[in-house]
């Protein structure tokens, strides 16, 4: 097994109760994440709790979009979020997540944080792809949308 983590921060300008709801629902996420673009016609599900824990999101698209289900499985309002993420396809794999929220002059420093290990063939495909690389500018990108989606709130 090769481990790998994924970690990007930013400065949100707005205080961490303005930005965690954004965060703890995933009907919320539609105004923030890299992916919503990936592909228009993806089927979305929701189950669960509306937010924190217990909410469940679930995802079929195509070839880039892949498929896979988000639970949140902790939630401590207004500090941090941990995310059960299981991708089903294009690679099968379970890649706990976590955002932190933490006050910060000028707004709330929040980190994206996911970690993983690539087994078989995705084991194979991370020997000429780096998941930093791969994945981490989504995260800068999700984070720029965070930040607009906060600002847009205050407003």
């Amino acid at each position: 097994m090769s481990p790998y983590e994924v970690t990007r921060s930013a400065l949100i300008p707005a205080p961490a109760e303005a930005v965690f709801p954004l965060v703890n629902s995933f009907h919320e996420w539609t105004r923030w994440s890299p992916w919503e673009a990936v592909d228009p016609t993806m089927d979305r599900s929701y189950s669960g709790n509306d937010a924190g824990v217990g909410a469940r999101y679930a995802w079929s698209g195509n070839r880039k979009a892949g498929s896979g289900n988000m639970e949140i499985v902790e939630s401590d309002f207004p500090r941090s979020i941990s995310v059960r993420l299981e991708f089903t396809k294009p690679f099968k794999a379970v890649n706990p997540t976590t955002f932190t929220f933490t006050p910060s002059d000028g707004g709330t420093q929040v980190t994206w944080r996911m970690t993983g290990e690539n087994k078989g063939l995705a084991k194979v495909f991370a020997l000429f792809m780096n998941m930093d690389k791969m994945v981490g500018s989504d995260f800068e990108r999700g984070l720029a949308s965070l930040s607009s989606a906060a600002k847009a709130n205050k407003a």
